[in-house]
């Protein structure tokens, strides 16, 4: 059985704030599904026959698996800043483009390759992902991710 000891600690505010600033980033992508479901409520007749509907299923999953992805990213982020030792913002900044280039690149050359989406769908997808990783590096180095800044 795995103990916590074996994970690198993260001041808990940190998590706290930085699962905020990378779930409001993550928002905008998440905005065109938020507005079907505004637009839904109002054409309902009253809260529970929206409550009951599909898109408010749908839109309390996206949230709810939204938030808790933003929080395990900015764990893995602040855990990331600690284990490297970075305390710069020019750190932050190579630490948080290494994370962009090793986990969003790909899907977006493959965007633009095979899928040939618009580009400026793609540009808004990669601007909320630069926010969600160099961003989030910069927040976290900003406020500080070692439990003990002495260690």
């Amino acid at each position: 059985m795995a103990t916590l000891q074996y994970f690198p600690a993260v001041k808990p505010s940190a998590i706290a704030l930085g699962t905020v600033f990378n779930h409001v980033a993550s928002l905008g992508i998440l905005t065109p599904v938020f507005g079907d479901t505004y637009h839904r409520a109002q054409a309902a007749n009253s809260k529970e026959e929206f409550f009951k509907s599909k898109e408010a299923a749908s839109a309390a999953a996206a949230w709810s698996s939204s938030l808790l992805g933003s929080g395990v990213q900015c764990y893995g982020v602040g855990a990331l800043i600690n284990a490297t030792g970075t305390l710069s913002y020019k750190g932050a900044a190579y630490l948080g483009s290494l994370i962009f280039f090793a986990s969003s690149a790909p899907s977006f050359i493959s965007q633009v390759v095979t899928e040939r989406r618009p580009l400026d769908t793609i540009a808004v997808g990669a601007v909320a992902r630069v926010f969600e990783t160099v961003g989030l590096s910069l927040f976290l180095t900003w406020w500080g991710t070692r439990t003990n800044p002495f260690d």
